[in-house]
C-alpha cells in the first residue's frame, strides 16, 4: 500500500510539478485567441522623395466561419451539413461538412437584408474557403463606405463571427502614371499553412504581382503583428489581453522623375500603341518610362471584379503589356550598331555607291529612296546616317560581317535582358549563323540576311529601353551602362537596406556593361556621333524634327515594317540626345500602328519630351503631376500619319523621311509579359445571390431553438465577440497617408 501511494504521489508531483507550465501553456491557449495583423507594405518614392505608391485604411466585413458555425450550433440547434467528394490516398471518397452557405443565408443575410447591406458573393467559393482555409476570415465585403460600416457597428447581424477589420492597402497616388514600372498587388498563390496553423484567425498580406512591387517584394513587405484575445468560460471572446503592431517595411526610392514621367506620359498620349523612356547617359538611370495604352492600378485594390479582370486580360491593345521592354524591329535606328561593327574592321572611311538599291541572290534590297526614284550615289558613313541610306548599309554591313555585327550588338547589350527590375522583359533577337542553326534549322545564313539586319529588319527585335541604352553609349563617348530604376531602399529608420551579405542592398555606384574605349578610338566613336548630329542639324537629315534653336541634338530616325493584328503596319523609331556637348538626356520613342515614319511620328513626341525636359531645368516650364487616367484610345488599330500638338511652338521642320525599303516585313514583335492575378472576386453564382433588389422574397431565416443572450446596450464588437473593445488598427503607414484616427507608432 505504501508503494502504491508513493507511486500516486510521485505520479501527481509529475503530472502537477514538474509539467505545470506545459499544462498552464494548454489551457491558456485554449482561453485565448490569436489574430495575425497583416504587415504594412514600404512606400515606393521617386529620385526626390515623391511618393508614388502609398498604403490607405480599408475597412472590409470579414466572416470568421468557425465561430460563426458555432454560434449557429448555440443558437439555432446541429448546423446543416453539405456532402462533397475528395480524393484520400489515391481513393475517392465522400465527406460531410458544415453547409457554410446555408448558415449563411439563414442566420446572416435575413438580418443583413433588413438593414439594406446584404451583398451577392460566390457561395462556391465561400464553400471552399470553409473547407481549405478555415483560419484565415472571408471577406465579404471589400472596401466599404462610411454608412455601410455605421450600419454594421450600430445593429446585431444575427451571428457571431462577423467582424469589421481595418487593414492597409494600396494607394497607387497617380492613378495610371508610371503604372508598368510600379505594377500592383494581390493576394498570394498559396496561403503558408505552417504559419496560418499558429494563429486562431489568420489575416495574410498581399505580394506584389508585377514589376516594382513584386521585384521589391522582399524588401517592401514589412513584419505582421499579432492581437491576443480572451476568451471566456463559453468560449466568447470579451477583450483584447495584448497587441504587437506590424512593423511597415522599407520605402524604395527609384531613380524615375515624377516630372520627366509626367511630361512623358503626356507626350506619348497622342497614339495609342507606344512606348517612351528617358536615360540619363552618364550613369544609366532611368529618369522615365511610359507605355501606352496603360492602367489604374487603383482598379485593383482591393480586388477587381472577374468580369472587368477579363475585359483588361483579352483587350487586343494589350494595357497590362510594358512596351517599354518588349521587342521590336528598330529599323534604322539599329544602323549605329552596323556602323560600329564597320569602325571595328577599320572601315570608316569606306565609301558605297546607292543607286537606289542592291541585288542580293535573287532578291533586289531597294533602298528609301529608290521609291521615289532617286539615288544618294557614292557616299560615306556619317552622311549615310544623316541621309539614312539602306543602300550603303546593306553593302557596308556584308563588309563588316554579321560576325562583327553581333559581337556590337553584345556589347551594347543588344539580344539580352538588361537585369533591369521589372517584370516581363524581353531579350530581343540578335540573329546570325548560330541562331539560325537553332530557330531555322532547315535555312542557311545568307548576305542577304546580313542585308537585312544591317538596317535593323528581318529577324532583329529590340527594345525601346534596349536602343536607349545603345544611344545613351553613343552619347557619353562609349561607356555601356547597365540600366538602374532602383536608386536606393531605406529602412523606417532611414538606414540603408542591406543585403543577405550584410552589404548596402542597392549602392548608387552605376554598373558598366562595356566600354567601347578598349575596341574603338576616341575619333570612331566620334564620327557615329557626328553622323547622329547631322542627322537632326543638316539640310536633308531625316531627323530635322528634332532641331532646336538653342540646344545641340543629335539623333536617327527609324522605320520598320510588321504586321500586326493581322495587318501590316509601320513600327515608327526616334532616339535621340542632348546637349551634343554633353549630354543630360537620351530620349527613345517606339510607336506602333504608323502609316508614317519615325520623323512624322516619333520624332514630333521626342522633341516635346525634350524641350519640356530642359524648359522645366531650366524653370520655365513646371509639369503638373496629377491622377490621370488609363491612356487608350477608341480604335487602338487605326493607322496613324503624323504627330501633332496643338499648343506646339509653330516651326518649319521639312524633312527627307526615309520611307519603306521593301523588306518583307516582321512576322512578329516579343511582347512583355504582364504580371500575375490580383486578387480578382469571383463572380455572384446562384446561390450567392441575396440581394433585396433581385429578390423581392426574403431569404428564410433560421429557426432559434436557443435565444440569443439579452441583448445589452454594447458596441459592435462588443456585440459579436463578449466585452471586447473596438480591436486597434495596424500600425499606420507614415506621413501623408495616415488617417487620422489611427494610433502614432
Amino acid at each position: 500500500m505504501l508503494l502504491g501511494l508513493g507511486a500516486l504521489v510521485l505520479r501527481l508531483w509529475w503530472v502537477q510539478v514538474a509539467r505545470g507550465a506545459e499544462w498552464t501553456a494548454r489551457i491558456q491557449s485554449s482561453s485565448e485567441a490569436t489574430v495575425r495583423i497583416p504587415s504594412i507594405r514600404g512606400e515606393i518614392r521617386d529620385r526626390n522623395g515623391v511618393a508614388l505608391v502609398q498604403n490607405r485604411a480599408s475597412y472590409e466585413v470579414d466572416f470568421y466561419l468557425p465561430d460563426m458555425v458555432k454560434g449557429y450550433r448555440q443558437r439555432y440547434g446541429r448546423p446543416p451539413e453539405t456532402q462533397y467528394r475528395t480524393t484520400i490516398s489515391g481513393m475517392p471518397k465522400d465527406l460531410k461538412e458544415p453547409d457554410i452557405v446555408k448558415i449563411v443565408n439563414t442566420g446572416i443575410v435575413p438580418r443583413l437584408e433588413d438593414l439594406d447591406i446584404a451583398r451577392d458573393y460566390n457561395a462556391t467559393q465561400l464553400q471552399k474557403h470553409y473547407r481549405n482555409d478555415t483560419e484565415v476570415p472571408y471577406s465579404y465585403i471589400k472596401d466599404i463606405d462610411f454608412p455601410t460600416m455605421a450600419k454594421f457597428s450600430e445593429h446585431d447581424v444575427g451571428l457571431p463571427g462577423v467582424d469589421i477589420a481595418i487593414k492597409p492597402v494600396r494607394s497607387y497616388v497617380y492613378g495610371a502614371l508610371a503604372s508598368h514600372l510600379l505594377g500592383y498587388v494581390g493576394q498570394p498563390d498559396d496561403i503558408n499553412v505552417d504559419e496560418a496553423k499558429k494563429y486562431t484567425f489568420y489575416q495574410g498580406d498581399v505580394e506584389g504581382k508585377s514589376n516594382i512591387e513584386k521585384t521589391m517584394n522582399d524588401y517592401l513587405r514589412g513584419e505582421p503583428g499579432i492581437r491576443v484575445m480572451r476568451r471566456n468560460a463559453k468560449g466568447v471572446i470579451d477583450g483584447v489581453l495584448r497587441e504587437e503592431a506590424p512593423k511597415q517595411g522599407a520605402d524604395v526610392y527609384l531613380t524615375i522623375d515624377a516630372r520627366i514621367q509626367a511630361i512623358a506620359d503626356e507626350a506619348l498620349r497622342a497614339v495609342a500603341r507606344g512606348a517612351a523612356v528617358v536615360v540619363d547617359p552618364n550613369n544609366g538611370n532611368i529618369l522615365a518610362m511610359a507605355s501606352v495604352p496603360s492602367f489604374d492600378p487603383n482598379t485593383f485594390i482591393p480586388s477587381i471584379k472577374a468580369k472587368d479582370w477579363n475585359e483588361l486580360r483579352n483587350d487586343k491593345a494589350h494595357p497590362l503589356v510594358n512596351r517599354a521592354i518588349s521587342g521590336f524591329p528598330p529599323g534604322s535606328t539599329f544602323k549605329i550598331v552596323t556602323a560600329f561593327a564597320g569602325l571595328r574592321k577599320n572601315m570608316g572611311k569606306d565609301k558605297f555607291n546607292c543607286s537606289g538599291g542592291v541585288t542580293y541572290g535573287d532578291h533586289y534590297f531597294h533602298c528609301w529612296i529608290g521609291f521615289k526614284g532617286g539615288a544618294h550615289g557614292t557616299i560615306g558613313l556619317d552622311t549615310a546616317l544623316k541621309v539614312s541610306c539602306d543602300a550603303y548599309f546593306y553593302q557596308y554591313g556584308n563588309a563588316a560581317g554579321i560576325d562583327s555585327i553581333d559581337a556590337t550588338g553584345a556589347l551594347l547589350g543588344l539580344g539580352q535582358e538588361s537585369g533591369i527590375r521589372l517584370t516581363g522583359e524581353q531579350a530581343g533577337v540578335m540573329p546570325g549563323p548560330d541562331w539560325m542553326a537553332i530557330h531555322s534549322p532547315r535555312e542557311k545564313w545568307s548576305s542577304a540576311y546580313t542585308a537585312n539586319v544591317s538596317i535593323g529588319q528581318g529577324y532583329v527585335l529590340a527594345s525601346p529601353l534596349q536602343m536607349a541604352m545603345a544611344y545613351a553609349t553613343v552619347a557619353n563617348g562609349g561607356i555601356s551602362y547597365y540600366p538602374r530604376i532602383v536608386e536606393k531602399v531605406l529602412n523606417q529608420n532611414g538606414t540603408p537596406a542591406l543585403d543577405e551579405d550584410g552589404k548596402v542592398a542597392f549602392p548608387e555606384t552605376p554598373k558598366v556593361r562595356a566600354d567601347l574605349r578598349n575596341d574603338f578610338t576616341a575619333d570612331q566613336i566620334e564620327l557615329v556621333r557626328h553622323g547622329l548630329w547631322e542627322v537632326v542639324n543638316e539640310d536633308g537629315g531625316t531627323g530635322r524634327v528634332a532641331r532646336m534653336k538653342d540646344v545641340q541634338v543629335a539623333g536617327k530616325t527609324g522605320t520598320a515594317e510588321v504586321t500586326s493584328n493581322g495587318k501590316p503596319e509601320n513600327v515608327a523609331w526616334f532616339c535621340c540626345f542632348a546637349p551634343y556637348d554633353h549630354p543630360k538626356y537620351v530620349i527613345a520613342v517606339m510607336v506602333q500602328g504608323a502609316s508614317g515614319h519615325g520623323g512624322t511620328i516619333s520624332g514630333p513626341i521626342a522633341d516635346r519630351i525634350l524641350q519640356r525636359t530642359l524648359a522645366m531645368d531650366a524653370g520655365k516650364f513646371e509639369p503638373k503631376l496629377a491622377w490621370v487616367a488609363p491612356a487608350h484610345k477608341d480604335d487602338p488599330f487605326k493607322l496613324i500619319a503624323a504627330v501633332s500638338y496643338k499648343d506646339a511652338l509653330p516651326e518649319s521642320k521639312d524633312t527627307d523621311e526615309e520611307g519603306s525599303s521593301g523588306k518583307p516585313a516582321a512576322k512578329h514583335t516579343e511582347m512583355a509579359q504582364p504580371g500575375g492575378a490580383p486578387d480578382v472576386e469571383s463572380e455572384a453564382d446562384a446561390r450567392g445571390k441575396v440581394k433585396n433588389v433581385s429578390h423581392p422574397k426574403r431569404s428564410p431565416r433560421a429557426q432559434l431553438v436557443a435565444p440569443p443572450p439579452t441583448p445589452q446596450p454594447r458596441n459592435f464588437f462588443q456585440r459579436v465577440f463578449g466585452n471586447r473593445p473596438r480591436p486597434a488598427a495596424p500600425t499606420p503607414p507614415p506621413r501623408r497617408s495616415r488617417p487620422a484616427d489611427w494610433p502614432n507608432q
